[in-house]
């Protein structure tokens, strides 16, 4: 039976070569991707920031709903159509996109290291990416055997084949699949499909291709269960991500375990955050995780 750990960890990332946080605070962040700098708001930077003066080449100044909404401000100038960064041999393209983001999360950082140590080793190792928006996560998990990138988005899809090209690893074994991620699942189980590990990360509400409504609080329990069915007592992982609800880490492992009762290995749960680059860093929050790990 997979034995929960109550005592939340936190997953830390830090810059590298293409990115770092350079300094948060006052609802606030200032960070860098490649040679340009961006302020993004962020409501968990409640402090002050260390630095006298922010420069950037471009701010994402938010809406006045609590929906979202907003829009980039530009200081410099930055390619429309993106410029290219890496980490660890995966290329991708980085853009200032209408929803705030720079077209991938660097605080999943972390998340694709911990999976690269679960699979070490191994060439033959098939895995889902559900959620896998613009395919970082997919190609960092390519190089341990197949891979299935699911995302409902063609738009996105897209996006994560032209990162494989640009990564040279446009022949790996990688299917993409534009699909509604739950029913998509669903499929698999009936299908008797077995993956050696699992990563998801669902949005707070979205829609699939069809016009499918996802409600996380609503339906996130049967799709982990679908996951469930889809892994076995030799399988390595699963690592849940979500991000902007009202919700605690340890109502994730809650979950994980009660569905994942009949497998072995260890349920833990807690923190994303990333740490600014500077002398004593502080620590950023993004996000909250669960995972099930199969040593």
């Amino acid at each position: 039976m997979a034995q929960l750990i109550e005592q939340p960890v936190v997953m830390t990332g830090e810059g590298w070569a293409d990115y770092g946080l350079i300094d948060s605070g006052d609802g606030r962040k200032l960070e860098r991707y490649g040679p340009h700098r961006f302020i993004r708001p962020d409501t968990q930077a409640m402090w002050r920031p260390k630095l006298e003066r922010w420069a950037s080449d471009g701010e994402f100044v938010p809406g006045s709903d609590e929906d979202g909404g907003g829009r980039w401000q530009f200081a410099g100038p930055v390619p429309k159509e993106g410029w290219a960064l890496s980490r660890d041999g995966v290329r991708f393209n980085a853009q200032c996109t209408p929803f705030r983001h720079l077209g991938f999360f660097p605080d999943m950082a972390p998340v694709w290291d911990w999976m690269d140590g679960m699979l070490a080793g191994r060439s033959d190792a098939a895995t889902l990416n559900l959620f896998g928006y613009t395919g970082v996560g997919t190609l960092s998990l390519s190089q341990f055997g197949p891979v299935t990138h699911v995302d409902a988005s063609k738009k996105s899809v897209a996006q994560a084949r032209e990162n494989a090209a640009l990564s040279g690893m446009e022949n790996r074994p990688i299917r993409w699949i534009v699909d509604d991620a739950a029913k998509f699942t669903a499929r698999e189980v009936r299908r008797g499909k077995r993956y050696d590990g699992i990563i998801l990360d669902p949005p707070k509400f979205g829609r699939g291709p069809e016009g499918e409504v996802w409600r996380l609080e609503e339906h996130l329990g049967a799709l982990v269960a679908d996951c469930r069915d889809l892994l076995d007592e030799d399988s390595r992982f699963l690592f849940l991500t979500v991000y902007a609800v009202r919700l605690s880490s340890l109502a994730l492992a809650g979950l994980l375990e009660e569905v994942f009762a009949g497998l072995p290995g260890v349920i833990e749960h807690g923190d994303l955050a990333v740490r600014e680059e500077q002398e004593g860093g502080r620590l950023l929050p993004t996000a909250i995780f669960a995972r099930w790990r199969n040593d």
